[in-house]
């Protein structure tokens, strides 16, 4: 039986061995070392660079103190702090609230162990900016707080001849232009002795009170507050689909939150307290003091059955049952992906499944009262005459706009860019309809 004898190495091939360990050791550590220092250095880089591209468009002049511990027990705060601060010393609040959103995300230690891959440093601030932009704006929109809101309302509206409510919800601070002031403007025109509310988040504020201050000053009575949407919405179908909005079990879906919520609180404040809504794009032209418990149609076959109604004006008493069927169907059959079908389908759906209930005791007014001019022929209104003919039709359109119909709705969504231009029939209009009177020259158009 052979012995296996164990293999023979010679002295330099073991030495050759140990040099090659030695070399691969010695490279790891190389790597190991300038992959930490790589680490460490992007980390900090980033960390600058970051907290510098979202800070260049803040003005340094304007500060708002909040406390360190602040953000992650009360995230409505720094809004309200924004709101509370002259909307005119702040280029881009939303910057502010990102950079005090990266400024708190540095105070946890995972982030302040430079061993922390840099994924993790990279999807934080992914994260951060994404609820910036989408969630931040709107979780505000949802969480305003105004505990005055019931009494201020009942106060405002003592000795009102007609209660009207106009609505201004915006998640981007968003606050009236001049198309908004003109329809303000008008109201007051046609209806002196009225009252008119504004809801809105942003123009409850001293930078909204001075846009309201020509019409104030003239003696009208004209309010913005901003909703407290608990107090609004309780005791009716609404609280329920406000809470779940609100804690995340219902999908807001693709249209802008702001948008439901405006087809939602028109039809709440009028169940509440009565009175007419009416869009911020609408321009009155007549007292409404005659209307009660009516709806307009935009559109009506040859018989003169109505064929769609819209929500853009509505007028109802008090606790009237058919602004509990549109709030009820509001919150039963709620759907934020598909546009309109909150808000004028909603109405209109409504109204036709109701239609053989007489008790409901409302009128739908026609076309002529408030859409006497449809969406897809609005521009007509904004140009001024081209020719004699041109200029006889202006005229015309004039006068029946005036004889038939309280007033025209503007469709902002279709003219918001167009230029009133002089001599047309917009121009026409509110020079005569204003209280606040603008002047319409040539190198002097207004836009929306």
């Amino acid at each position: 039986m052979k012995t296996k004898l164990p293999s023979y190495n010679p002295p330099e091939q073991r030495r050759s061995h140990r040099n090659h360990h030695h070399h691969r050791h010695s490279k790891f550590h190389i790597f190991t070392t300038i992959s930490l220092i790589t680490i460490i250095f992007t980390y900090m880089f980033n960390k600058t660079t970051f907290i510098s591209n979202i800070s260049f468009n803040f003005n340094p002049n304007t500060t708002i103190p909040i406390p360190s511990n602040l953000f992650n027990s009360n995230q409505t705060f720094i809004i309200n702090q924004l709101k509370s601060t002259s909307f005119s010393t702040i280029q881009n609040p939303v910057l502010i609230v990102k950079e005090l959103i990266i400024q708190e995300s540095r105070t946890d230690q995972s982030l302040q162990n430079p061993l922390i891959p840099l994924v993790n440093l990279t999807e934080t601030i992914k994260i951060s900016n994404l609820e910036i932009k989408n969630k931040l704006p709107e979780f505000d929109i949802l969480m305003n707080s105004n505990q005055e809101f019931e009494t201020r309302v009942k106060n405002f509206f003592k000795d009102c001849k007609v209660r009207f409510f106009m609505i201004w919800i915006s998640s981007t601070f968003k606050v009236f232009g001049e198309r908004e002031f003109i329809a303000v403007d008008a109201l007051f025109n046609t209806n002196p002795d009225s009252c008119l509310m504004i809801l809105s988040n942003t123009m409850d504020s001293d930078y909204g009170f001075q846009i309201l201050k020509p019409v104030i000053d003239l003696g009208f009575r004209v309010l913005a507050i901003e909703p407290d949407f608990d107090i609004l919405f309780n005791n009716t179908p609404a609280k329920a689909w406000f809470d779940h909005i609100k804690n995340g079990n219902h999908d807001p879906g693709e249209i802008p939150l702001a948008q439901n919520l405006s087809n939602l609180i028109r039809l709440v404040v009028l169940y509440k307290y009565g009175g007419v809504y009416i869009d911020s794009d609408f321009i009155s032209l007549k007292d409404f003091s005659g209307l009660r418990n009516s709806i307009g149609a935009q559109s009506a076959a040859r018989s003169g059955h109505w064929t769609r109604l819209n929500n853009a004006v509505l007028i109802f008493d008090k606790n009237h049952p058919l602004l509990y069927n549109f709030i009820e169907e509001f919150a039963l059959t709620f759907d934020g992906n598909r546009w309109g079908y909150n808000g004028p389908y909603l109405v209109s759906r409504v109204v036709e499944r109701e239609a053989r209930k007489i008790e409901l005791n409302y009128t739908v007014l026609p076309p002529s009262a408030f859409y006497l001019v449809d969406w897809t022929r609005i521009g007509g209104l904004f140009i001024r005459p081209l020719n004699r003919g041109h200029a006889k039709w202006v005229e015309a359109k004039v006068v029946q706009l005036k004889e038939s119909s309280y007033g025209v709705h503007l469709w902002n969504k279709q003219s918001r860019r167009l230029r009133i231009e002089e001599e047309s029939i917009m121009a026409r209009l509110i020079s005569e309809h204003c209280v606040v009177c603008k002047s319409f020259k040539k190198t002097d158009f207004l836009t929306g």
